[in-house]
């Protein structure tokens, strides 16, 4: 897909499998391009496609390798939980607490590069509550 599209960046329950944060596979492929891409051609059944504003559309992105052995760019763990919270919503709650209580169980988890992307995306109060109760 990012061969098609370089805008592509994995996100949602995509990025948590690809970084190991679920542990059962995304049953749609989810992916964030930037506020007013062009992204007709991605949405099919199995892809949803988020939209994030200029600013903060690149903000965490890295490269992981996927299951079928390639490079491709998702956002890091900490963005993420980001996305994870702002999304809760409409997220299954098992796979929040899931991905949630994986994150927190890193010891390479970066708890202040998540709070300074929470500021950034303006959820820093929102954070803050899960960091202070699982940390």
């Amino acid at each position: 897909m990012q061969v098609r599209s370089s805008a592509v960046i994995y996100s949602g329950e995509t990025a948590l499998f690809l970084h190991g944060l679920l542990d059962r596979e995304f049953s749609e492929i989810s992916v964030t391009v930037p506020s007013g891409y062009n992204a007709s051609h991605l949405k099919t059944d199995n892809v949803q496609v988020h939209y994030a504003l200029k600013e903060t559309y690149e903000l965490g992105v890295c490269e992981v390798v996927s299951s079928s052995g390639n490079m491709v760019r998702v956002y890091d763990k900490e963005r993420c939980i980001c996305n994870l919270i702002m999304e809760r919503k409409k997220v299954e709650m098992q796979n929040f607490q899931t991905a949630m209580k994986e994150y927190m169980s890193l010891k390479d988890k970066r708890t202040s590069g998540l709070i300074e992307y929470a500021k950034k995306l303006g959820i820093r109060d929102e954070v803050m509550k899960y960091v202070e109760v699982l940390v």
